[in-house]
């Protein structure tokens, strides 16, 4: 009986060591995979905001990244909309978008994600508009042919899980960081 007793919590104590080790490893999957969806989702997300701002690009692609409520709410994005954006005086070619997670955290159960990140734009290729030169030339001085910064900085995102598609609800500046930072 003994013998029995020793093998049943034998059993017993490698089942449960082999229940622990595959709910480690199911919640690491999760995460990891929660991590690279978010991840894609803030650097293509944000980068198409970058180009409707600076670029002139339709608005309506920023649907698969941000909920309706916050692109209602994004000031700057509502400004390059009404045609206000101080890149309108600008053709930009092309921008050197730079996004870098800092902290991230989403239980594998829950829907909804806390993020940090960084995001950057270093260049910006773009020129005058020759037929806003002169006012280019009043706003921005000595520097006006060429666009304007990008102000970066250090976010706080949270992002909520819609569909199976995750989605930036909401986004808060943390700290500005000059354009030409790398």
């Amino acid at each position: 009986m003994k013998k029995l007793r020793r093998f049943i919590w034998y059993l017993a104590s490698r089942l449960l060591l082999l229940i622990v080790l595959l709910g480690l490893f199911t919640v690491t999957f999760y995460y990891a995979m929660n991590a690279s969806n978010i991840y894609i989702v803030l650097k293509d997300g944000m980068a198409k905001r970058a180009q409707v701002i600076m670029m002139d690009e339709s608005s309506t692609e920023l649907t698969k990244f941000f909920q309706g409520t916050y692109l209602q709410r994004d000031e700057n994005l509502q400004l390059a909309i009404d045609g206000k954006s101080p890149y309108i005086y600008y053709t930009v070619r092309g921008i050197d978008h730079r996004l870098s997670l800092t902290w991230m955290w989403c239980w594998p159960w829950e829907n909804t994600a806390r993020v940090e990140f960084t995001e950057t734009i270093p260049r910006i290729d773009g020129r005058v508009n020759g037929t806003y030169a002169d006012a280019a030339k009043t706003l921005y001085g000595d520097t006006y042919e060429t666009p304007p910064k990008w102000q970066g900085g250090k976010f706080s995102a949270t992002l909520v899980k819609e569909n199976n598609q995750w989605h930036i609800r909401s986004l808060s500046l943390i700290q500005a960081i000059a354009g030409d930072a790398e």
